[in-house]
């Protein structure tokens, strides 16, 4: 999905970046944590479960396919305010390469963009109609990295974010949390579960939040409120039913950090610009939505063999947006700008039904998925793209105001379904508790019909498609479980080319080599994989606008531990190589090679200290290239300092981007500044 009709794919010359001396610390950091593994051994033996990648709850180093998860704590630890700051020490992924954006979440995984689900149902998220999870809705967040299409149907090549909401718990608890930070935030949040049975077979969760804060770029700005009830009934022993819903309403400024080259990588006369300096037409632009949601999770265990689940969720997006940007350089201070306007709303709604078999043979388990989904998205809306927007605009000195309003004649109306049913089977097999052996094949059907209502121009397209995946891992006594894995994915787009025809549906293809390694007593895991990512009819930026040719490949290797070194001192490492090419073999743009991380926690316990709670880590991104444009690497640390006054009370103070450090992430036709120093300081009461 492109930001704005110029396309981010322009290709560029092969480069090579060189290993950095913050690489080499972050890699030694991950490997010597490996043999840090026997300081911990009197801690709990955790096994760190999710069910994201199997739709099958099990054990992350026993899964044959490329998952990572981060739970709760952990987000809490690092305060995640969006939901794209969730994998940042994670390996395979980049984000804020954008800069700071308050109505998109931006990610790359393993160079290729992924899709967003939330409780295992996708959300659909349509050009600029974004659905938004907010992070203290979530109890945690995994991703399923390369193609997910075996069990989740049509997505692209990089992966899948699952996004798990908070839910009842089994005992009553609450949180109040008050915070408030830089650029004027102003957040409340509650967060209680409790019973509304005598026996506790009933069970609720509200979760709420107020938030407002200004962008990272001058005169904007974003205000959501937010509220999430759940219900659970258990309605015997065998059956079980959660009641989830969702609203939440956001009204701001849109923070559009798009900038030349001129003024930010390349010198002027003038000097640079100001990585505040905001191009679009603040009194004007506006971004405001409105998304509700209403589903449940039903869960039947038939018998010792068989359970039967089924999840839905209906969901409603409005959206009107009116954004103004840089388009291009006009002289040798000023700018012409565009204007894109979109007014509509997103009706859709899913249901996923499954059935589980377990099995036990003399010397097997035998685990087999049996599943139909059906997903059906309405989109009916007002569209408008003026690439001629208003007068030329001062880059170094921006003065606002001097712009006609959009007229009617300049609106189209559009109207867009999409419907896809799937079939799938997934077999995972368990021999003498050594081997795993995982088989799975999916048929889906999609519908997809994009229809000008303004000139009465109609395109459909009819695509059927079988994935395939399958896997292999050997389970050692000493807790290292080298897997091979192979999986595709497919993906309509509902986007139509500069003739009005939709494009081909894009197809990836995966093969990965890795290992999980979690030693007996130790609570954490490290993983290490190589990868090789392809993906055909891949769009392409030519003369200013994208064309379908060729293919695009990613290969690379991921190393990423999560663990304690002791009972009290944790750490997260992560370093990733990504070598992602265009067709004629140039450089994909955005992408580093190059990425690494780490972050430590520590909690004092005993003595004069007890209640303190420390945090620290680090994040380096090598250089990427955008045709003759060399993105320079950038190093940033993030620090955490908290307290514990009882055991209801605590506080915490969170800085990301410690040195207020003035970076750009990545340049494709734009470049963007990176976020700026955030400072939040929390105060929550639990009871």
């Amino acid at each position: 999905m492109s930001r704005h009709p110029t396309s981010r794919q322009t290709p560029v010359r092969p480069a090579l970046a060189p290993l950095s001396h913050a690489i080499r610390l972050c890699i030694a950091a991950g490997l010597l944590s490996q043999s840090a593994s026997a300081l911990a051994a009197e801690t709990d033996d955790t096994m760190v479960v999710v069910g994201t990648a199997l739709k099958v709850d099990a054990p992350l180093v026993e899964t044959p396919r490329p998952v990572s998860t981060v739970n709760r704590e952990e987000l809490d630890t690092r305060n995640v305010q969006q939901l794209d700051e969730t994998f940042r020490y994670r390996a395979g992924v980049l984000s804020g390469h954008y800069g700071s954006d308050n109505n998109t979440d931006w990610f790359k995984v393993r160079g290729f963009d992924q899709s967003t689900y939330q409780d295992g149902l996708r959300i659909y998220r349509e050009g600029f109609y974004q659905w938004l999870p907010e992070t203290w809705g979530l109890e945690r967040v995994d991703l399923f990295k390369g193609p997910s299409s075996i069990l989740y149907g049509e997505a692209p090549p990089g992966g899948l974010i699952n996004a798990i909401s908070k839910r009842p718990t089994d005992e009553p608890q609450s949180e109040i949390q008050i915070q408030v930070g830089n650029r004027g935030l102003r957040q409340t949040g509650l967060d209680t579960s409790g019973y509304l049975s005598e026996y506790g077979d009933v069970r609720y969760r509200l979760v709420g939040l107020y938030r407002e804060r200004d962008g990272d770029l001058d005169h904007t700005e974003n205000e959501r409120y937010y509220f999430a009830p759940s219900l659970t009934w258990d309605i015997s022993e065998a059956t079980q039913l959660t009641l989830l819903a969702s609203l939440q309403k956001d009204d701001g400024v849109p923070t559009n950090a798009f900038k030349l080259a001129y003024g930010t990588h390349d010198d002027t006369p003038f000097g640079k610009v100001d990585p505040q300096t905001n191009y679009s037409e603040p009194g004007y632009d506006k971004d405001e939505r409105t998304q509700t949601s209403l589903g449940y999770e039903l869960r039947h265990q038939l018998n010792d063999t068989w359970a039967l689940e089924q999840d839905f969720r209906y969901s409603q997006l409005d959206l009107d947006l009116i954004s103004s940007y840089i388009l291009y350089q006009s002289s040798a201070r000023e700018g012409q700008r565009g204007l894109l306007y979109r007014e509509g709303t997103i009706d859709s709604y899913t249901v996923d039904n499954r059935a589980i078999g377990k099995w036990y043979g003399e010397r097997t388990e035998n685990t087999l998925l049996l599943g139909v989904d059906y997903q059906n998205l309405s989109l009916s809306g007002k569209e408008a793209d003026d690439y001629a927007f208003g007068d030329p605009i001062d880059l170094f000195d921006p003065q606002y105001g001097n712009y006609t309003a959009l007229s009617d004649d300049q609106v189209t109306r559009r109207d867009i379904d999409k419907e896809q049913i799937g079939l799938y089977v997934q077999d995972q097999l368990r021999i003498d508790d050594k081997w795993v052996l995982l088989a799975g094949v999916r048929y889906d059907q999609a519908e997809t019909e994009n229809v000008n209502q303004t000139t009465g121009a109609r395109e459909r397209s009819d695509d059927d498609e079988i994935s395939w995946s399958g896997g292999v891992m050997y389970l050692s006594d000493f807790g290292l479980n080298p897997y091979l894995s192979y999986t595709e994915s497919f993906e309509p787009i509902s986007a139509t080319d500069d003739r009005g025809s939709l494009y081909e549906p894009r197809e990836g293809r995966q093969w990965e080599l890795g290992a999980k390694y979690q030693p007996a007593g130790w609570d954490g895991y490290v993983t290490a994989a190589v990868f090789d990512l392809t993906e055909d009819n891949t769009l392409v930026t030519t003369g200013g606008i994208q064309v379908q040719e060729g293919e695009r490949q990613s290969r690379g290797f991921e190393l990423e531990m999560v663990g304690y070194l002791t009972d009290h001192l944790k750490l997260t490492s992560a370093y990733t190589y990504t070598d992602a090419r265009l067709e004629d073999d140039v450089r994909a743009p955005l992408i580093p090679r190059h990425q690494a991380s780490s972050w430590l926690d520590y909690a004092f316990e005993r003595g004069a200290l007890e209640g303190l709670r420390l945090g620290a880590g680090a994040r380096y991104v090598g250089e990427s290239v955008d045709g003759d444009t060399t993105v320079s690497d950038y190093l940033l640390f993030d620090a955490m300092v908290g307290y514990d006054f009882t055991r209801e009370l605590s506080a915490q103070v969170n800085v990301s981007n410690l040195t207020d450090k003035e970076y750009g992430p990545s340049c494709s036709y734009w470049c963007y500044y990176g976020e700026a120093r955030s400072i939040i300081g929390s105060l929550s009461y639990r009871f």
